[in-house]
């Protein structure tokens, strides 16, 4: 048999630690993140606890990876083009995107939501895409600014929509609207014993008509 190449040792390091990331997610949202230790997620993850932070470093490192990779997943759909101007049919497909990977993994995303409604753990949410202006060139500081420009390029996008609205408009109140609809749908769908597609479908027809 041939030694493994530096790719293939790659490939299974980010395979293992997807496992753990997966392992870790359940027992987090099932058990409380305080209440679950680093031994407990290796156990599960069959692997010893030294191996384990040759993957990540902490419980905390941990926890930020699986936030990060989440959200990254929904947001490499956000603004594609990466131009900082959120057109009406981008602003569109990120919607129908988010609302198909909610589809898609519902009972990972409900797990995830689980996981937020954790005080310690919303607080490291926050942190972990807090503006990242301090951090060194790395990609990863770069998706971090990438994600704290979201606001920012969403909110620009309700303001030009003001010249076709009329002075009664007010994109604050608007994107609060928004967000809080677009949350209000994801809650409400992964927490569903079954799927509803005519639900599904009109909802998501609906909030694209109220606020593109």
């Amino acid at each position: 048999m041939s030694p493994r190449t530096p790719k293939q040792f790659k490939e299974i390091r980010e395979e293992k630690k997807a496992h753990i990331m997966e392992v870790a997610l359940i027992h987090f949202a099932n058990e409380g993140y305080h209440a679950t230790t680093v031994n407990h997620i290796a156990k599960h993850a069959g692997i010893s606890k030294g191996l384990m932070y040759n993957y990540f470093e902490s419980k905390e490192a941990l926890l930020d990876a699986i936030i990060k990779k989440s959200v990254q997943e929904v947001y490499e759909h956000f603004d594609i083009d990466r131009d900082g101007f959120l057109s009406g049919d981008e602003f569109e497909f990120f919607i129908r995107r988010f609302a198909r990977i909610l589809k898609e993994k519902q009972s990972f995303w409900r797990l995830f939501f689980q996981l937020l409604m954790q005080n310690e753990v919303r607080e490291q949410f926050l942190k972990s895409f807090s503006d990242s202006s301090s951090s060194g060139p790395s990609s990863e500081a770069g998706e971090d600014r990438f994600l704290t420009g979201i606001v920012k390029t969403t909110a620009e996008y309700f303001i030009r929509k003001k010249e076709h609205k009329g002075p009664g408009y007010d994109p604050e109140i608007e994107l609060n609207m928004f967000i809080i609809s677009l949350k209000g749908f994801a809650i409400t769908y992964i927490y569903m014993d079954s799927e509803n597609e005519q639900y599904y479908d009109k909802t998501i027809d609906r909030i694209i008509e109220l606020y593109k």
